[in-house]
């Protein structure tokens, strides 16, 4: 059975918040195939933005998108970068899809800052949830109802899973390759 990953796409989205992750599915996805080449994949990665267009990513480098928000194949796993997200916690047609998205998805996982958006969607309510150390104390202040787990790479709460900084975020991808599916 394949599973589709969708990992949303924002300006000054941080490059290996979202590489890290796509480069983890897609690589088991190819290992696997070359393991057992009769089978279906693993995983159909993709990636999304709004609205669909060239997404400017923290750096200067430009991301071509596969998706827009309304034209997306249903997702299996929601991955929610970091980045500046600070305009992203603005839209709230944004936070509304992470919602939506989430609803209808089996797992949705942020990386870093990503988790802020996660908190707005209301997804971390009465949950924990880690994020990148130099944000956790901006996070407590948005979230003072959401356990943060300052020394964690990543906090798995079944459903909705959040990692710390870029590394984190790859380590995190590993594990639900290896333990979730």
């Amino acid at each position: 059975m394949t599973r589709t990953v969708g990992i949303y796409l924002f300006d000054d989205v941080e490059v290996l918040d979202f590489a890290g992750p796509f480069e983890v599915f897609s690589t088991a996805s190819r290992v696997k195939h070359r393991l057992q080449s009769g089978i279906p994949k693993p995983f159909e990665v993709f990636t999304i933005a709004d609205p669909i267009r060239t997404v400017r990513a923290r750096g200067g480098l430009m991301i071509q998108p596969h998706y827009g928000v309304t034209n997306h194949p249903h997702i299996d796993i929601l991955i929610i970068p970091g980045g500046v997200v600070t305009s992203e916690l603005q839209r709230e047609t944004i936070v509304d899809w992470i919602a939506r998205t989430a609803h209808m998805s089996t797992i949705t996982a942020s990386v870093c800052t990503g988790a802020s958006l996660l908190g707005k969607a209301g997804l971390l309510h009465g949950k924990s949830a880690t994020t990148h150390w130099e944000d956790i104390a901006d996070f407590r202040a948005m979230f003072p109802d959401i356990s943060v787990q300052a020394e964690t790479r990543w906090v798995d709460t079944d459903r909705v899973l959040t990692s710390a900084g870029i590394s984190a975020g790859i380590d995190m991808s590993l594990y639900l390759v290896a333990v979730k599916y």
